[in-house]
């Protein structure tokens, strides 16, 4: 396995610092998914910004059926977060 240097949750700062306050108070904590892109919070940003889009924004599919192909997706890659 990789190793990825991370900004961990005790140091970051600025826009990181916000990212990382805004996950714990959506999720409880600061996901490995997120902390992988730490070094770079702007793209960390577009990141969101482009899930929220997709998963939130206007389209012909349900929500659902979004969260589903996720799902798929993620089987498919063998990702089980």
């Amino acid at each position: 396995m990789a190793h990825i240097s991370t900004i961990s949750e005790s140091a970051p700062s600025g826009l990181l610092a916000e990212i990382y306050a805004a996950a714990r108070k959506r999720a409880g904590k600061v996901y490995q998914i997120l902390k992988v892109q730490s070094l770079n919070p702007p793209v960390l940003q577009a990141m969101i910004d482009l899930y929220r889009t997709t998963m939130f924004g206007a389209s012909p599919l349900s929500r659902a059926r979004r969260e589903m192909l996720a799902v798929v997706v993620s089987t498919a890659n063998e990702c089980f977060y």
